[in-house]
C-alpha cells in the first residue's frame, strides 16, 4: 500500500499525518508531496525523515491512494493525472464537490455509495461535515423540511496566515493580514467570497453540499457563516424543521447512538460542546438540544467539531480506510 499526502507541508497536511499515525493507518510506503517551492524540504514522520517530492514525481510513482489538501486549482489540474495512473484521490478542496460524476462523502452518512471505479472522491466542506453527521439520522427518522444554520468558525479554517494574524494582533505585532479587518476581539460575517445573491461561497457550500450528501434536494437550507477569533474547532447553531413531530428524549437517544457523534447535553451542570474541548478530537459533539417553541416540529441544537480533524484530515483518512476495508482500491 503506497500512500501520498499532497499538500503535506500545510496545516491540513500536517493534521493528516497526525491522524494517520494516531489511527495506525497501515501502509508500506509514504510519499510527502507539495508544490515546487517545498520540494526537497525534509519532514519527519514516526521517527523517519522524508524528502518532499513534487506532483509529477508522485504521479510517476503511482500511489494507491492520494490524500489531497493543496487547493482547488492544484486539484483540478492534478487529481485527474493521479486518477489516470490508477490512484484513488480523496480531495479536500471544493474543486470536485458539486461535480455530478463525483461522490461527496462522509463515511458515517453515505460511505455505502462508494464503488471501486470511484477514482476521485470529494471531501465535503468542514462546516457541512459536522452538520450532516447530526442531520442524517434525524432526517431518516423524522424527515427534514428546512435547516437554518449559523456558524461560528475558527481562524484555523483560513490556514496558517489567519492564525498568525490573530496571534500577532494579540501580541500587538503588525503583520500580514489574512482578513480585510482585524479578527481578534472581533467577528466577521464573511467567509470566502460574496456571490451575486449576497451569500458567501461558504454559505452556499453548506446549502448545496448538504442536499447532495443527504441525497435529497427537497431539504431547504439557509446559512450564515461567521469567522470568530477562536482555535480548536467550528461551532454551529442549527434550527431544524421536520415534517413529523419528535420526542426530545428520543432525539437525544438517536444522536447519542449515531456513529461519529458524542452527546454533550446536560445544561443543569453546564455541559455542552465547546471548541476548546473538541480540539484534536475526531468526534463531532452535539448538545443544547431543545424544542423550538416558536413553531411546530422544530428543533434547536448546537454542533461543535475540530475543523482540521473531522472537518478535513480525519474524514479524508476515514474515506481511505473505508475504500481499503471494502476492497475498493485496485
Amino acid at each position: 500500500m503506497k500512500i501520498a499526502v499532497v499538500g503535506a507541508t500545510g496545516l491540513v497536511g500536517h493534521e493528516m499525518l497526525e491522524v494517520i499515525e494516531e489511527r495506525n493507518f497501515q501502509f508500506d510506503e509514504l510519499l510527502l508531496v507539495a508544490s515546487e517551492r517545498s520540494v526537497g524540504k525534509e519532514m519527519t514522520f514516526k521517527g523517519k525523515t522524508y524528502k518532499v517530492i513534487g506532483l509529477q514525481d508522485a504521479v510517476n510513482q503511482k500511489p494507491d491512494i492520494a490524500l489531497f489538501s493543496a487547493g482547488g486549482g492544484t486539484s483540478l489540474e492534478w487529481a485527474p493525472k493521479f486518477a489516470e495512473a490508477g490512484t484513488v484521490v480523496i480531495d479536500n478542496s471544493s474543486a470536485w464537490r458539486m461535480d455530478p460524476t463525483k461522490k461527496l462523502v462522509v463515511p458515517e452518512v453515505n460511505g455505502d455509495a462508494l464503488r471501486i471505479d470511484d477514482r476521485i472522491i470529494a471531501n465535503p466542506n468542514c462546516s457541512t461535515i459536522q452538520m450532516v453527521l447530526a442531520l442524517a439520522p434525524l432526517h431518516k427518522k423524522y424527515t427534514i423540511k428546512r435547516v437554518v444554520v449559523s456558524t461560528y468558525q475558527s481562524v484555523t479554517g483560513s490556514g496558517k496566515k489567519a492564525v498568525d494574524q490573530m496571534m500577532n494582533e494579540r501580541a500587538g505585532i503588525d503583520g500580514e493580514m489574512a482578513y480585510p479587518y482585524i479578527i481578534d476581539m472581533n467577528v466577521l460575517p464573511h467567509i470566502d467570497v460574496f456571490l451575486d445573491n449576497d451569500y458567501t461561497k461558504e454559505e452556499m457550500k453548506m446549502v448545496n453540499e448538504t442536499k447532495k450528501i443527504l441525497g435529497d434536494d427537497s431539504v431547504a437550507v439557509t446559512a450564515t457563516c461567521v469567522r470568530i477569533p477562536t482555535m480548536g474547532g467550528h461551532s454551529e447553531s442549527v434550527n431544524i424543521e421536520f415534517a413529523e413531530d419528535f420526542d426530545v428524549a428520543e432525539v437525544k437517544d438517536i444522536l447519542a447512538n449515531s456513529p461519529g457523534l458524542v452527546l454533550e447535553d446536560d445544561p443543569k451542570n453546564n455541559i455542552y460542546p465547546m471548541p476548546m474541548n473538541a480540539h484534536k478530537k475526531d468526534d463531532t459533539f452535539v448538545g443544547r438540544i431543545r424544542r423550538d417553541e416558536s413553531q411546530p416540529n422544530t428543533l434547536n441544537l448546537w454542533i461543535v467539531s475540530d475543523n482540521l480533524r473531522k472537518g478535513a484530515a480525519t474524514n479524508t483518512v476515514q474515506i481511505a480506510e473505508f475504500m481499503i476495508e471494502n476492497s475498493l482500491v485496485y
